[in-house]
């Protein structure tokens, strides 16, 4: 028997203080020692040889390398395919070793070392490697925060698609609702709270040469700059939420040699995977040293952090869950800790000095 609701008085209660996750990195070795166990296991009956990369901190349901981002380790040694699968959580795929193809949603990707792709909410998708050495992909993925909320419904393998039936007519009047006020209080008839008007949401592919070229550019920039050099992976269905999937936005970014951003905090966790050059983070006072092949867990939310490039590039890909924040309407950001704190999303954002700032 289910036990009744309990009412917990919180009269004149104050809130606690945020209690951080702490920030960490997951080594570069630690990654490949695990890549080589999986690749030495028997082939699974899915085709799935993965690893969940799991923070300290982190408890059942919904476990993740940040509270709302799961993070698996993937691997498919020569001539190897996963069953197909669906479900309603979104992905960012990062390969970082290898190649091969993936089959999502009907769209064939053919990607290589550093590219990146999406798979949308409940489109079924393979993964094949058709070359010669070992594939390595980190998947990004919302499950852990579906699995908070008990609602993560995955079909393995998928159930039979069917065509979405069409959309109901609606008398114009009834579309529109009903206005309350001049200030936009209005009614929406059931009919249109069930049919929301869709937008199609595609797999996309973002290869990483393409990508490169343009980001080498941004290398031109000058220490004055007050900004990050990267380009976000954008996808046109997020729309004002700036997203990769409409969970979170993935980044690549170059650092040139001897950069440091300035300090600044956000209420979105961000995730870094380096992939060439070293340098170190700053996160709530702590130093964290890093390298190639390293993972980072590199803002918790709301906690004050910067980043330094050393004496080499570096380059990086970044996932954040500000789409998620941005559409709950709780992204707070303060680019300058000296400088107010802004609700991105519903208040004007901030600035950068990059039409004048000299190039290096």
């Amino acid at each position: 028997m289910t036990s009744p609701a309990q009412f917990i008085d919180s009269t004149g209660v104050t809130p606690p203080p945020l209690t951080l996750w702490p920030a960490l990195v997951v080594s570069g070795a630690a990654i490949e020692a695990e890549i080589e166990r999986l690749a030495a296991l028997p082939a699974p009956a899915n085709g799935r040889r993965a690893a969940l990369i799991v923070h300290p901190c982190a408890q059942e349901p919904g476990l993740g390398l940040a509270p709302g981002i799961r993070v698996a380790l993937n691997v498919l040694r020569p001539g190897e395919q996963t069953r197909p699968i669906r479900h309603n959580s979104t992905q960012v795929e990062f390969c970082i070793r290898g190649g091969g193809r993936a089959v999502v949603g009907g769209r064939t990707i053919d990607f290589t070392q550093y590219d990146v792709w999406n798979t949308p909410s409940m489109v079924p998708y393979v993964v094949a490697n058709d070359r010669e050495e070992l594939q390595v992909r980190l998947t990004y993925s919302n499950a852990a925060l579906l699995e908070k909320m008990n609602v993560h419904v995955v079909e393995d393998p998928p159930g039979p698609l069917l065509d979405p039936p069409p959309s109901p007519e609606m008398a114009i009047g009834e579309a529109a609702g009903i206005v309350l006020s001049d200030d936009g209080a209005g009614l929406m008839p059931y009919e249109q709270l069930i049919n929301p008007r869709p937008v199609e949401s595609k797999p996309l592919h973002w290869p990483w040469q393409q990508v490169k070229a343009h980001l080498d550019r941004l290398a031109a920039l000058g220490k004055e700059y007050h900004g990050r050099r990267l380009y976000l992976l954008f996808n046109p269905a997020t729309g004002r939420t700036n997203g990769t999937t409409h969970s979170f936005f993935a980044t690549l970014t170059i650092r040139p040699p001897n950069i440091v951003d300035r300090p600044h905090r956000h209420t979105s966790a961000a995730i870094n995977y380096y992939f060439g050059g070293r340098g170190r983070s700053t996160v709530e006072g702590q130093r964290f040293d890093w390298g190639p092949g390293d993972l980072m867990f590199s803002a918790p939310g709301w906690g004050v952090h910067n980043h330094a490039s050393h004496d080499e590039p570096v380059y990086e890909l970044t996932i954040q869950d500000s789409p998620l924040n941005i559409a709950m309407e709780s992204l707070l950001w303060q680019e300058d800790l000296k400088g107010p704190v802004a609700v991105l999303g519903s208040q004007a954002g901030f600035r950068t000095n990059r039409a004048s700032a000299p190039p290096r």
